[in-house]
């Protein structure tokens, strides 16, 4: 008999109704209960485990994989106490292994006897189940592999202590739960709550595709390396032109840094009433986490800055050693400044008063990083560069003289109209 019931630490699970239902009906195998009228709800739970496979890219043994996918993403005493220290002991160890012990019975059972008693091939193929390569899955490649790859380990544990020394191994390296096996983040409200949600189709940017900006770059990497290190690190302010490359350093950052705990949390402006509730579910976690605030500013009546004053340095409450913010923006300070506030005629009397409290804001990025718009010579060394990455076939003088063409036609000197343009060369020789 299973004893799935008598867990302590690992139940509740989100997506349980497959654990239910199956173990459910190994029950009634066992006691030979079984009968045809629980073979709609075979099926279903089949149908269950391929629309899973289906949409996190998972192969081989359906069963296992599921099994697998609910211990990876549940978070409790033991879970989360491994993924910052590994090996625990105490009472809590004691309860895991106890849960781990009824899984193993679970990964042991073989479900294909199920096609022996409802006539069916269909089980096998569950056991044996080959996915599309189709792109955009919610887990990346990296990831999806190791899931598959534990599966596989926890299958072939001759006892439970292997078994659990597995589930161990796989918190320290990848965490668990939604924090752990994606890289980044927004927030949204479900019933009321805070909630983190995955983002699950990220761009694939390197902080080497981004040309140029060298030491702008550095400065970025040296802050982030200080902070994922657990060294002192500050906020950064990326600001400058538009198309400068400052949204995709961070995205560089994200898939530089991943692999060490690094994880991005994109915030928006309406959302800054929200971060206190983000920041308590995220303090404590064994991850670096950097709030992101993209094209950041603000208008002179906006007072949405006031509450990310307060959490960035300022309120009662210290921020967490594990928390920076990054934000872009294309104005140097932020929010929006009149020629009143300079000493013009205005209602306020303390003119000084009023800059410094729009000034104080960026005054608490520790890190502000400028990323100019390229003059002439620059933005075609952008472009030759892009146009020697890709191997397009043009020689120099004709390559840059349709790029001055189309930066006179497309927004200017920019990064990203040059990389818009090599993007255009590049749809027409897949055309031919």
């Amino acid at each position: 008999m299973t004893r799935i019931e008598e867990c302590i630490l690992y139940r509740d699970f989100e997506n349980q109704e497959v654990l239910d239902e199956v173990t459910a009906m190994i029950n009634d195998y066992q006691t030979k209960k079984l009968d045809e009228s629980d073979k709609e709800k075979f099926y279903a739970c089949l149908n269950q485990l391929v629309e899973m496979a289906n949409a996190y890219g998972l192969s081989g043994n359906l069963w296992h994989a599921y099994l697998t996918y609910l211990l990876i993403n549940k978070e409790n005493a033991f879970s989360t106490s491994c993924e910052i220290v590994g090996h625990v002991g105490g009472s809590i160890n004691q309860m895991a292994k106890h849960d781990f012990a009824r899984f193993k019975e679970l990964f042991d059972f073989d479900i294909r006897v199920f096609d022996q008693a409802f006539h069916s091939g269909d089980c096998d193929i569950i056991c044996n189940y080959e996915n599309t390569d189709r792109t955009n899955k919610l887990y990346n490649q990296r990831v999806r592999d190791r899931i598959m790859e534990l599966s596989e380990k926890l299958s072939a544990a001759l006892d439970t202590e292997e078994f659990m020394e597995q589930m161990i191994q796989f918190y320290k390296e990848f965490g668990v739960g939604k924090l752990g096996l994606h890289k980044a983040f927004r927030i949204d409200h479900v019933d009321g709550e805070v909630e983190i949600v995955p983002i699950t189709n990220i761009a694939h940017v390197h902080l080497d595709d981004l040309v140029g900006y060298e030491i702008a770059k550095q400065k970025l990497i040296d802050n982030t390396e200080a902070f994922v290190k657990g060294k002192k690190a500050n906020n950064c302010l990326l600001f400058g032109d538009a198309g400068t490359g400052k949204s995709s350093s961070i995205k560089g950052i994200l898939n530089e840094y991943y692999d060490q705990g690094l994880r991005i949390i994109e915030v928006y402006k309406h959302q800054f009433q929200d971060l206190n509730a983000l920041i308590a579910q995220i303090k404590n976690r064994n991850y670096k986490f950097i709030i992101y605030m993209d094209d950041l500013s603000f208008e002179e009546f906006e007072i949405e800055y006031k509450y990310l004053k307060a959490v960035i340095e300022g309120g009662l409450e210290k921020k967490p050693d594990n928390i920076l913010i990054y934000a872009t923006s294309n104005r140097r300070h932020l929010i929006k400044e009149n020629a009143d506030d300079k000493g013009g005629t205005r209602q306020d009397m303390h003119t000084s008063d009023t800059v410094q409290e729009k000034l104080s804001l960026v005054y608490r990025f520790g890190v502000t990083i400028y990323f100019g718009a390229p003059n002439k010579k620059e933005f075609q060394q952008i472009v030759q560069t892009l146009a020697d990455r890709y191997q397009l076939k043009l020689s120099t003088e004709e390559l840059l003289a349709e790029a001055n063409k189309w930066e006179l036609q497309h927004g200017g000197l920019s990064g990203r109209t040059a990389q818009q343009f090599i993007d255009h060369l590049l749809g027409k020789t897949e055309d031919k």
